[in-house]
């Protein structure tokens, strides 16, 4: 597995704060992206997910996380609206980050690979995952999907 330890860049993002089964991503994202243009926002780049809660510790039902994109241009600071929509600046940190390829329900086994790289190099965590969405799913085969997946570390 290739990992790079990398600081990510800051960057101003609409959010949309979810809870329950992960497969509502597709619906949120739509409906973030709704949301984004009906607020005169462009999204700029891929979609990414940050993951709140533990899937190994925590009932799916019960999972806590969040889908957010790149905004074109700086926004304001909102906080959830009703929807659970907003907009925020997410600071640069440190993570180590891989790339994992094929389909989303199989990225189980490159989060176990990324976390035993992380305790083997000295890194504890330091926030929780994320993941940025590089692949359509609309024109990509699950088998050919991109997802890098990014474990926020300081030196342990």
């Amino acid at each position: 597995m290739n990992v790079e330890v990398k600081m990510t860049e800051p960057v101003t993002v609409a959010f949309k704060q979810m809870s329950g089964a992960y497969s509502q991503i597709p619906e949120a994202l739509k409906s973030l992206y709704v949301w984004a243009a009906t607020h005169f926002m462009q999204p700029a780049g891929m979609p990414s997910a940050v993951y709140y809660t533990a899937p190994e510790e925590t009932a799916e039902e019960d999972a806590r996380w969040e889908v957010y994109t790149p905004l074109a241009r700086d926004s304001k600071p909102r906080d959830p609206d009703k929807k659970g929509c907003g907009v925020k600046h997410v600071g640069t940190h440190l993570v180590a980050a891989t790339m994992h390829k094929g389909p989303y329900d199989e990225v189980s086994d490159t989060y176990l690979a990324l976390a035993a790289w992380v305790e083997d190099n000295g890194y504890r965590m330091a926030g929780p995952p994320e993941e940025s969405y590089l692949s359509n799913p609309k024109d990509t085969a699950p088998e050919d999907y991109l997802t890098e997946i990014r474990f926020p570390i300081t030196k342990a």
